[in-house]
């Protein structure tokens, strides 16, 4: 198989590789697939002033260090999706097996609505993690369930015990679906607002970038606190029994925060990958090039990896970002 070959590279990886992607990026997803046995990133585009990205590129790796980037592979400007007009912002994505043994990658995305005259979130769908995608058409996500915050900041996630997939978004709040089969619309009756109660601007207080992952019979999830343009802008996390919550937020919640020592600020908005066939995992995120720490979000913001460990009793431990 081929992740047998990647995981003595990727477990031996240098933790002093960051940044790991050339230029500007921020809000990273990382994707492992099984069709190609290489790791994907899909980010929202930085250094443009405004948060006016309105592309996603892919970059592809074998080995978690070397990044190649494979392109444009959405573009809300163009004829790509119809129903946005950009702010091409925090996607996520799903690789998923066919029936037929072949492969779909369902991608989901915030843009701007000119119709709703909102923030929405859209899906796209392809049969290879580099494209060409298809948009749905339409939001798959196009108001708040609480009447405030902004539809953004979307994570998926298939549950291991149940085979289910569900959707998760927000800015201000939290909310969580489960999918419909047909993965490009959720069931109406099962969203539940899931927002983290409490916390401060020093710990766990939600601000958006939900993020589930499943380990040892335990729901995590992560989300980030404060706001993307302060050097505190950092993870907390929670845990839960099912998919759906309630969210218990950890005793010691934040896991990983800037450290002015190393000129490391905002490191937030993050996924998670383990890696295949073992107990090795990585945390992507964010974080503020500190040379533009003072021109405004949205602008200079670059995506690292580290390493993601676990105590015994299955609490996070507080992670250590790298230079």
């Amino acid at each position: 198989m081929a992740a047998v070959s990647l995981m003595p590279q990727a477990a031996s990886m240098a933790a002093a590789d960051n940044p790991v992607l050339p230029g500007f990026h921020a809000d990273p997803e990382i994707l492992y697939s099984e069709n190609t046995g290489k790791y994907y990133i899909y980010s929202t585009t930085d250094g443009t002033p405004g948060w006016g990205g309105h592309y996603f590129h892919v970059f592809s790796s074998d080995n978690l260090t070397s990044w190649t980037d494979e392109g444009i592979m959405l573009d809300l400007k163009g004829p790509q999706v119809p129903w946005a007009s950009g702010n091409a912002w925090a996607p996520a994505i799903i690789e998923r097996r066919q029936p037929d043994g072949s492969y779909r990658y369902y991608f989901y995305y915030s843009g701007h609505s000119p119709e709703l005259n909102r923030k929405a979130i859209g899906v796209a769908v392809a049969y290879s993690p580099t494209g060409p995608f298809r948009d749905s058409g339409k939001p798959i996500v196009g108001e708040s369930p609480t009447g405030f915050g902004q539809e953004i900041d979307v994570d998926v996630f298939r549950d291991p015990v149940s085979g289910k997939y569900f959707l998760y978004w927000g800015n201000g709040y939290m909310a969580g679906a489960e999918l419909n089969d047909d993965m490009v619309s959720i069931r109406p009756e099962t969203v539940k607002v899931m927002t983290p109660q409490g916390g401060t601007l020093a710990d766990y207080n939600y601000r958006e970038a939900p993020y589930a992952f499943y380990r040892n019979g335990t729901y995590y999830f992560t989300w980030s606190v404060d706001d993307t343009g302060s050097p505190n802008y950092h993870v907390a996390y929670g845990t839960a029994d099912s998919p759906l919550g309630d969210i218990r937020v950890a005793a010691d919640p934040v896991i990983l925060i800037q450290n002015p020592a190393l000129n490391i600020y905002g490191p937030a908005h993050n996924s998670v990958i383990n890696l295949p066939g073992t107990d090795d995992w990585r945390i992507v995120y964010h974080r503020i090039n500190a040379d533009y720490l003072n021109d405004g979000p949205g602008i200079h913001r670059e995506v690292c990896i580290d390493r993601l460990e676990f105590n015994p009793d299955g609490t996070i431990r507080k992670v250590e970002p790298t230079e």
